[in-house]
């Protein structure tokens, strides 16, 4: 029987001094309160959802309370799950007042006919099975609004810009379980005045988020329109057959960053259970259960 791991993240982002506490907080919050659930039999499906809910809650991150605000002023989530025992995933993109859209996408991980919705279609599809929404007043924080009103009128602004000056992050898990299944899950609400309708990596199978229990589980954060080109978290799942997790890791954010200039980081466990983890861009807050010392939560730094 596998020893059962957990690794989860906060964002791969310039993190302030300031608010690197609270990413550390956050991200040990999540895994202190689901690794002892993944311990005593969770599967890993259950597990990355329920690290995520924790995540989406907490307004340090950018995923459900306190997303950022697109440039029409409204809150749009994305989220992702992903069993790599079947391949199966569930996503949902482009979503309105949800506090949970991991539990949205969940709905589809094993839905009969779809695996992935956006916009319009995916807010009917919730609306019909009375999927619980809230006002966007729960979801937004004051932090964003004012951050908002900074930058929505600034015509030298650019959304890849945070990754290099601001806080904050889309969040993720990773988990392998007793059974030796890998599972995945990611969730944000995007960049900063991004175009209504903007859609990144992290709900599209291969780029933010994959799981495969022949290879291995990542999530992947950072700035999404580069992170798509790459096929990111895939590629780091087919180097795991080929090197270390720690090294697949490396060279997948190396593609990252010589193919498209790319800034991003990934967590991981590969199919022997081997932590991954690594990232260009300042700074990425992640937490990871470690035998023997329990659970590390920290900043990574750039050059550590």
């Amino acid at each position: 029987m596998p020893e059962v791991k957990l690794i989860v993240h906060g964002g791969a982002w310039n993190i302030p001094e300031k608010h690197q506490q609270d990413h550390i907080d956050g991200c040990r919050k999540a895994a202190e309160l689901i690794y002892p659930e993944l311990n005593k039999g969770m599967n890993a499906v259950d597990a990355v959802e329920a690290a995520v809910r924790l995540l989406e809650e907490d307004a340090t991150f950018d995923a459900g309370r306190g997303a950022f605000l697109n440039a029409a002023g409204e809150i749009e989530l994305d989220a992702i799950i992903c069993d790599g025992s079947t391949l199966n995933f569930g996503a949902m993109a482009a979503i309105h007042n949800i506090l949970h859209p991991v539990s949205a996408a969940r709905l589809l991980l094993n839905h009969p006919e779809h695996c992935f919705l956006a916009g319009e279609g995916a807010q009917r599809f919730l609306r019909d099975i009375d999927f619980p929404e809230v006002k966007i007043e729960e979801l937004l924080t004051n932090r964003e609004l004012e951050y908002y009103q900074q930058i929505k009128v600034d015509p030298d602004f650019r959304t890849k810009q945070p990754f290099q000056s601001h806080r904050g992050g889309t969040v993720g898990a990773v988990a392998l379980d007793k059974t030796g299944n890998l599972a995945a899950a990611t969730s944000t609400g995007g960049t900063p005045r991004k175009l209504p309708g903007r859609i990144g990596d992290s709900p599209v199978i291969g780029s933010g988020t994959y799981a495969d229990n022949q290879s291995g589980a990542v999530s992947a954060t950072g700035y999404g329109e580069s992170i798509l080109k790459v096929v990111l978290a895939k590629q780091v799942c087919d180097l795991f057959l080929q090197t270390s997790a720690m090294e697949a890791a490396r060279k997948g954010i190396e593609i990252l960053q010589t193919r498209v200039n790319g800034w991003g980081g990934v967590i991981g466990i590969n199919k022997y259970g081997e932590y991954a983890f690594h990232h260009n861009t300042e700074c990425m807050a992640f937490a990871r259960h470690v035998p023997g010392r329990g659970i590390i939560a920290q900043i990574s730094h750039r050059n550590d």
